[in-house]
């Protein structure tokens, strides 16, 4: 190499990028993604709760766990196993979309 390709290579020495600064690796970063991980999870789990409540008030307004031998009262075990519609979505846009109590006619 000669002496004027030396004398570039120092001019443009301090424009090239450091390898220890291209990533930022703060922990701010760390908790960013962690509480976005952690809404996630709670968001999940709610609509998991939401749905399992749903199937239940719909098995419940349906008559599907009527209790067989007490009139008027409802079978605890068949709420836990009764699917009261086709699909888990269906349970989850009834919910989200049906805020307020309907009201008997």
């Amino acid at each position: 190499m000669s002496e004027k390709e030396g004398k570039i290579l120092e001019i443009y020495e301090g424009s090239r990028a450091r390898e220890e600064e291209l990533y930022d690796l703060t922990w701010v970063n760390q908790i960013a993604w962690t509480l976005m991980v952690l809404f996630a999870g709670i968001i999940i789990w709610l609509a998991i709760a939401l749905v399992n409540a749903e199937n239940q008030r719909n098995a419940l307004v349906s008559g599907k766990c009527a209790d067989p031998v007490f009139r008027g009262s409802f079978d605890h075990k068949c709420l836990s196993l009764v699917q009261s519609r086709d699909h888990w979505w269906e349970h989850l846009w009834y919910g989200m979309t049906h805020v307020k109590p309907e009201m008997p006619k």
